[in-house]
């Protein structure tokens, strides 16, 4: 058994999916406004009494924007060379799409947004909320990362993603709507990125007579 490589119909599919979630979310938020639902999500989340801030602060610096260059040293010295450059792909495309969408939408902060808003720690209480670049990135690399794993350890870059969105609107930092919007466009950086450099796939070779 080796291992080759392929470009797969799903990411094409995490590219569609994403982008169509993602207008959905800009229908909601472009008025920068806050909807009902919406803010009952928010308010839910944000007002978790349990004392989670140092957690939630440590745990989104995994969504910051020096893990993608983290990934890619780390690709390197296990020689994913592919792996390396998809996490490289993924972070400019981070970047292109995050400013590409603040000037389709402007929305502030829950601190402005939302009237019973807790912000903890060093969180920002001003500037562009829509969307969430942590998510963004961490769902990308996600997305990426995925194939490259066995067994249970597929679902832990997943666990990650799910971390950084709940601590982004735990600390105050962005609603859901810009969560889920981060989250659509990671799906298509982590499926474009996967199809212009492909992915791992175990090729079984017939025995030779």
């Amino acid at each position: 058994m080796s291992e080759g490589f392929e470009r797969r119909r799903v990411d094409a599919v995490a590219i569609v999916a994403g982008g169509l979630v993602f207008a959905i979310c800009v229908v909601f938020a472009r008025n920068g406004r806050v909807g009902g639902v919406e803010r009952a999500v928010f308010e839910a989340i944000n007002g978790v009494t349990a004392p989670l801030e140092q957690v939630g602060n440590a745990v989104q610096y995994l969504g910051t924007l020096a893990i993608g260059p983290l990934v890619v040293v780390v690709a390197l010295v296990l020689r994913r060379w592919r792996l390396a450059a998809a996490a490289a792909l993924i972070t400019v495309l981070k970047l292109l799409l995050e400013r590409g969408v603040w000037k389709l939408v402007y929305r502030e902060r829950p601190a402005i947004t939302e009237p019973t808003a807790v912000v903890r720690g060093s969180t920002a209480t001003t500037g562009a909320s829509f969307v969430s670049g942590h998510v963004i990135l961490s769902t990308g690399l996600a997305w990426a990362i995925t194939p490259y794993l066995r067994g249970w350890w597929r679902v832990a870059p997943w666990v990650v993603v799910g971390l950084i969105a709940f601590a982004r609107i735990y600390l105050g930092a962005h609603n859901p709507l810009d969560v889920v919007g981060g989250l659509a466009l990671g799906f298509v950086a982590g499926g474009a990125a996967n199809l212009v450099v492909g992915v791992p796939v175990r090729v079984v070779r017939a025995p030779e007579p």
